[in-house]
């Protein structure tokens, strides 16, 4: 009998085992960030099983496009569903999911900068995505597989790809990306397919010359120079594949009808990859750069015994199959942007610092503004070449000037073209013949640290690229000057726009628009912080080092600067109202003073108040001190926000900005955030001031 007991009480406990794993809810966070996504896509009737409430359970419902490994998500599956909204701001608590797929939907906007930070397969193809990639895809170790074709997305792509040495097929086609291949493409070690075509890229393709690629598709782009050796059979290969695989995926929102006929051989779902999803198609896998493609790609080789092939791939007209043009083996007229290019290049083949041609000699003009939206998007902007502990001059990627050249274009550094004054130099607008317009630093000789070590300081800067931190154009050394060439933004700086513009000029700021100049306020200082190989610390974070563009996208200046000015642990901004306190007790400045320092520019916008005011009464002179005690009062809010916003937000909205700024401005620098939690702060407050004015208007989120 006590052998039939045993056995019983075996089959009982097995029994209320598996019963209870069967049941086992999905993991809380992973059913939150689905909750949330659902409820971001306006709650769609085709996700059957989904719903936002409490309690609700992805993986034991079988949620629609769900595929779960015990209680974690591991698959989302949406392709083609006629989705629209955004997905969330949830999605990095989705740690277990490899397979991500919403392509062929109708999301718009930008690629979320929240994302699964483990996945393998990420396909966001056919959304109609505007603006660039988010920095968070840079940190996909695990990431196999890219796909953001058939997007809207415009601008430089930035240079991000360092560490995603598995990822192995990338297609970023049929999109509206300009400017050079970054360098970082070299780092895709495992690399098998990319798709670049029926984009507005130029340069050359050098930094895919060692990659172990099977197929390379650059067809309709506006490439010059060498077909590097190792990729010529590939091109060749390529050329002679002309067929489809079969139709043409559905047209992504907003394609003109012209552009769709151009997709034929081109699939937005996958490419013969194992990982593709749900509504996704295979491409054909010998899709390449067809002689059948809407631009030619043009080759010229010499029948007996070519050594050299230059090829050409120039953006056309709708032109047949066998319209395809010979190039004559001539010097290639350049576009303004790429002679100052292949200037750089020169100048960067010698060792020794040699003058460039003048400014007034050669076309030049500043990199085009980033047109993407840092105010409803979540895009961020990717990491710089890293600085090596050793810096070279012949490294930098920056035009030389000639002093006279810059003393004619100042018109002798003229009262008429000064901009401004501080501790570090004057910062002049400077006039070329050519119409272009830029602003020159005049650095303060007396203040430099070691002007020995100036051309490396100008490297280092040289090489930090983002969306939202001002370019180095070029600059001068010369006869113990030393100047700094910038981009030019005639809108100004964000002090002039609140301390220093008339209400009647219609020039106020609105509660959107400051939202939308600390998040990229935000993503510049995590750049630098988190991005930077060392970190770099700004040191003179405020109001009047933030420029803005004519749509009010925010970008920050000086940076790197600090690094060229004697004594800067003192702090340049110790005595102005944004200095954290523990650098004017230590004379030391920190990331965290960064943060500090960035928090009292967000109370400028909060407010509309200068950070120090001796024409204010005593109490009231430093604004830290004085808003502080009131950041988590929603009635004080009220009083405190800028009267010139006249009532036009939410206070809701009010409410979260006040806790973030209250985070950054903690006395005690270890309490304060990254700037990448700040970022994600701001990101998930401007996708809740979005999806509510979208569903009940401005009053309610």
């Amino acid at each position: 009998m006590s052998l039939v007991v045993i056995q019983v009480v075996m089959v009982a406990l097995l029994f209320v085992s598996n019963h209870s794993f069967a049941n086992a809810g999905t993991d809380p966070s992973d059913a939150s960030a689905l909750r949330v996504m659902y409820s971001s896509l306006n709650s769609p009737a085709q996700l059957t099983k989904w719903n936002s409430s409490d309690g609700s359970d992805p993986c034991g419902e079988s949620w629609k496009g769900i595929t779960c490994y015990g209680n974690r998500v591991n698959e989302i599956h949406l392709s083609g569903l006629g989705l629209s909204g955004s997905m969330g701001y949830q999605l990095t608590s989705l740690t277990s999911v490899i397979n991500f797929d919403i392509s062929n939907n109708n999301l718009g906007n930008q690629i979320p900068y929240q994302l699964p930070p483990n996945v393998q397969k990420l396909n966001l193809a056919g959304n109609g995505f505007t603006g660039g990639l988010p920095y968070s895809i840079s940190q996909m170790a695990s990431l196999q597989y890219l796909n953001v074709s058939h997007n809207q997305i415009q601008g430089e792509l930035n240079d991000m790809f360092g560490s995603l040495s598995s990822l192995n097929t990338l297609d970023i086609s049929f999109n509206s990306m300009t400017g050079k291949l970054p360098q970082s493409f070299q780092s895709l070690t495992s690399m098998k397919k990319i798709y670049l075509q029926n984009n507005q890229y130029t340069g050359n393709i050098d930094v895919l010359a060692n990659l172990p690629l099977d197929n390379l598709n650059l067809e309709n782009n506006q490439f010059t120079g060498a077909i590097p050796e190792k990729l010529r059979g590939i091109l060749q290969r390529s050329n002679s594949n002309t067929g489809s695989s079969g139709p043409a995926p559905p047209s992504p929102p907003g394609t003109s009808p012209a552009n769709r006929s151009s997709n034929r051989s081109h699939k937005s779902g996958g490419n013969g990859s194992p990982f593709t999803g749900g509504g996704s198609s295979d491409r054909d896998e010998k899709s390449g750069i067809s002689g059948g493609g809407v631009a030619g790609i043009v080759i010229s080789v010499s029948v007996v015994g070519a050594v050299a092939v230059i090829f050409s791939i120039k953006k056309r007209h709708r032109k047949s199959s066998t319209d395809i043009e010979k190039l004559d083996v001539q010097p290639i007229a350049l576009h303004p942007q790429e002679e100052r290019e292949r200037k750089l290049s020169q100048n960067s083949s010698t060792t020794s610092m040699k003058a460039v041609e003048t400014p007034t000699s050669a076309t030049l003009r500043p990199p085009p503004i980033n047109p993407h939206k840092s105010f409803n998007g979540d895009t961020i902007s990717a990491k710089p070449i890293v600085p090596q502990n050793e810096t070279h001059t012949d490294q930098m990627n920056v035009l030389q000037y000639s002093f006279a050249d810059l003393q004619m274009a100042t018109d002798r550094f003229s009262d008429e073209n000064l901009i401004g004054e501080g501790s570090i130099g004057s910062v002049y607008q400077a006039h070329f013949d050519n119409g272009e317009v830029l602003t020159v630093k005049k650095i303060n000789s007396t203040e430099l640290r070691n002007p020995e070590d100036f051309l490396n300081q100008v490297s280092d800067i040289s090489r930090m690229h983002h969306p939202n931190v001002t370019e180095l154009i070029g600059y001068c050394s010369e006869h113990g000057q030393y100047l700094l060439i910038y981009e030019f933004y005639r809108t100004g700086s964000l002090h002039d726009f609140l301390h220093r513009m008339d209400e009647e000029d219609g020039t106020r700021l609105t509660w959107d628009s400051r939202l939308k100049i600390a998040l990229g306020t935000a993503r510049a200082l995590e750049y630098q912080h988190e991005a930077c190989s060392p970190s770099l610390v700004h040191k003179n974070v405020k109001s009047e080092n933030i420029l803005l563009d004519t749509d009010l996208n925010p970008h920050l200046s000086d940076s790197g600067l600090a690094n060229l000015i004697a004594d800067t642990d003192q702090g340049l901004n110790t005595e102005s109202g944004y200095g954290a306190p523990e650098a004017a007790i230590s004379g030391k400045c920190s990331t965290k003073s960064d943060v500090y320092s960035f928090g009292v520019v967000m109370l400028e916008l909060f407010s509309g108040r200068k950070p120090f005011d001796c024409s204010r009464p005593r109490s009231e002179q430093s604004l830290v001190r004085w808003a502080t005690p009131q950041l988590h009062d929603i009635d004080a809010l009220e009083k405190m926000v800028d009267p010139a916003l006249v009532g036009l937000y939410s206070v809701k909205s009010l409410s979260r900005f006040a806790d973030v700024i209250a985070l950054c401005v903690q006395p005690e620098p270890e309490f304060r955030p990254p700037m990448s939690e700040v970022v994600q702060a701001l990101v998930r407050l401007v996708q809740r001031a979005n999806l509510s004015k979208r569903l009940h208007g401005i009053d309610q989120d």
